[in-house]
């Protein structure tokens, strides 16, 4: 893969990732049936893509050093998974994209207050820019109001995503990131079988194509190309294209479905987008 086509495979990942609240929207199933399916597929697709991207064995002895990590970031990826669907369902694309955007505020908090990490000014300044982003894309501050309900299971799901990439960070480098991804989707649908097997017969044919949509194309070839592109892109390029992922799905939801955003939400989210923006060339320009 050349750097062109590295940056062609990059704005690829951003535009499958956006998919993910659009198919949200379009399957009519629950939110931890759509997790599981998800995860399924994504098993069996990043086994495959491991295979062709030549993705090197993991050594026995690392998994079983490492279990409990892969056990609790499986477990971090089920919730944020579970509550990213369920808030698309009560709050709409825009909110739960945006509530999942603000992961980046919630990794350097949780790095300064669990992994006792400096956090600059810059840094907080930036966490403070989210924060009122955040202000502005609420409906209300009622939360009889779904769409404040649905913003708040998008921070959760962007809080639990914050941790996962920590324990990603902390506890899993140095392994393949194909077998990783898969033995945490696996974790996924342990945990989530006992509640979801009894309802798969309730999901319609039309459904199952979307979750299979989800499973393979924004899941195991979304993380294909990322790693793919990795190979020829500073990891800090690649965050900073796939940080418009709200402005794909914000803007597929708004064709689509007619989710015309409210100027509060595009003011908050352009807040929020800026300053994630501002801390992807921060890093860049660092290193």
């Amino acid at each position: 893969m050349s750097r062109s086509q590295a940056l062609v495979a990059i704005h690829l990942v951003a535009v499958f990732f956006g998919l993910c609240g659009i198919l949200g929207e379009l399957i009519q199933a629950d939110a931890s049936v759509i997790t599981w399916g998800r995860s399924l597929f994504a098993v069996i697709s990043l086994l495959v893509f491991s295979r062709l991207a030549g993705g090197r064995r993991i050594e026995k002895t690392a998994l079983f050093t490492r279990w409990r990590a892969l056990l609790l970031s499986g477990a971090m990826l089920a919730v944020h998974w579970v509550t990213f669907f369920y808030s698309v369902k009560v709050g709409g694309i825009a909110v739960a994209t945006l509530g999942f955007a603000s992961f980046p505020a919630f990794i350097t908090f949780l790095e300064w207050a669990l992994l006792r990490e400096h956090v600059s000014r810059p840094e907080w300044l930036r966490l403070a820019i989210v924060s009122a982003g955040l202000v502005l894309v609420t409906p209300s501050f009622s939360l009889a109001d779904r769409g404040t309900e649905g913003l708040l299971w998008g921070l959760l799901s962007g809080a639990t995503f914050g941790m996962l990439a920590v324990i990603n960070r902390r506890s899993l480098t140095g392994l393949d990131a194909f077998r990783v991804a898969g033995a945490q989707n696996a974790v996924v649908l342990i945990l989530l079988s006992g509640w979801v097997l009894p309802h798969l017969g309730e999901v319609s044919v039309a459904s199952w194509l979307w979750i299979l949509v989800l499973g393979i194309v924004c899941t195991g070839v979304a993380h294909w190309l990322f790693v793919s592109s990795l190979r020829q892109l500073p990891a800090r390029t690649a965050g900073l294209v796939v940080a418009l992922e709200p402005v794909y799905a914000i803007a597929f939801a708004w064709v689509l479905f007619g989710q015309e955003p409210s100027i509060r939400t595009v003011a908050g989210g352009a807040l929020m987008i800026g300053a994630i923006f501002s801390a992807s060339r921060a890093i860049r320009n660092a290193s």
